[in-house]
């Protein structure tokens, strides 16, 4: 007891030099942990400006379709018609983006005869809660092919995916246990959730603070703690054996860049690795119009649209 009142109330030189680093150790402690809370909730719930649209009056004239979450809620989609009984692609948006920064490249499919869906992930557009980087998505692009296959006027067992990110490692976690998706085309997709969060919290700066990255990690892997079995993709890439693979890596990202290219080493055949001066988010019109003539073609190649009925 006498140790602990020394400590409280320091008498002696020593006493009071290790009363001070104790101060200035919790108050380091407390910045860490502020800063760390501070910054996450940035990440996982970042400012959005939902997009609005009248559908009437949009081209390609898609139509609302809904999908059951394993929550018990339900998350709304657009589903741009193509040739009836044709492939259905979906287009998968990724992080600090909406279903809205697509449409151009959905406008390419669906003139290609492609049925195309589309939605808004959890913490993004319309979407309501916050964002997990990818557990979370995986299991709402896997709720969004099941309720799709479920149409008539689609081709159920030829899906195709596209994503960037975020939605590049749903589409990769899927495609590696469902087997109706029959074609994919990532673009600067990522390993694991924790990756993404570490760019980003070295993009904030930071990282100069000791510990800011480690906590962050540590709060981000207890807010998700149901997913802490969720093997990566490179674990689970194996399984797309067979399925035509188009990995896209942009120079303007390389620290995605780089994760692209791992994955893209360890994907079984067949797969192709085509490489941007740009991100897909970041590219001029002309840019953005050869990068989806790209990925058409892609599609074209592999789940050409005619009709399954």
């Amino acid at each position: 007891m006498a140790a602990f009142s020394e400590i409280r109330y320091p008498t002696t030189r020593l006493a009071k030099v290790f009363s001070s680093l104790l101060a200035l150790l919790m108050f380091a402690l407390v910045s860490i942990s502020t800063v760390s809370g501070f910054l996450l909730y940035q990440i996982i719930r970042p400012a959005r400006n939902p997009a609005t649209f009248d559908l009437s009056v949009m081209m390609g004239h898609p139509t609302l379709f809904s999908f059951p979450l394993a929550n018990g809620t339900t998350r709304e989609g657009w589903l741009f018609p193509g040739l009836r009984g044709a492939p259905v692609v979906v287009v998968c948006h990724g992080y600090l983006a909406q279903r809205a920064d697509v449409l151009t490249l959905v406008t390419a499919l669906q003139d290609h005869q492609f049925n195309v869906f589309l939605f808004d992930f959890s913490g993004h557009g319309t979407s309501p809660g916050h964002t997990t980087l990818g557990y979370r998505e995986t299991a709402e692009l896997r709720a969004a092919v099941q309720a799709i296959a479920t149409r008539d006027d689609v081709d159920a067992q030829r899906v195709g995916v596209w994503g960037v990110d975020m939605g590049g490692y749903a589409a990769l976690e899927v495609a590696a246990s469902d087997p109706r998706i029959v074609a994919l085309a990532v673009d600067d997709a990522y390993d694991d959730p924790r990756t993404i969060l570490q760019i980003e919290i070295k993009k904030s700066g930071l990282t100069v603070l000791p510990g800011v990255p480690r906590v962050s990690d540590f709060v981000f892997r207890m807010l998700n703690y149901s997913f802490r079995n969720e093997p990566s993709v490179s674990a689970r890439i194996g399984g797309t054996a067979g399925i035509p693979k188009l990995f896209v890596e942009a120079d303007d990202r390389p620290a995605l860049a780089n994760e692209t290219v791992k994955l893209f080493a360890k994907a079984p055949d067949p797969k192709l690795l085509l490489r941007e001066r740009l991100s897909y988010r970041d590219m001029s019109d002309d840019d953005r119009k050869s990068y989806e003539s790209q990925i058409v073609n892609f599609f074209l190649q592999n789940i050409p649209p005619t009709s399954g009925h």
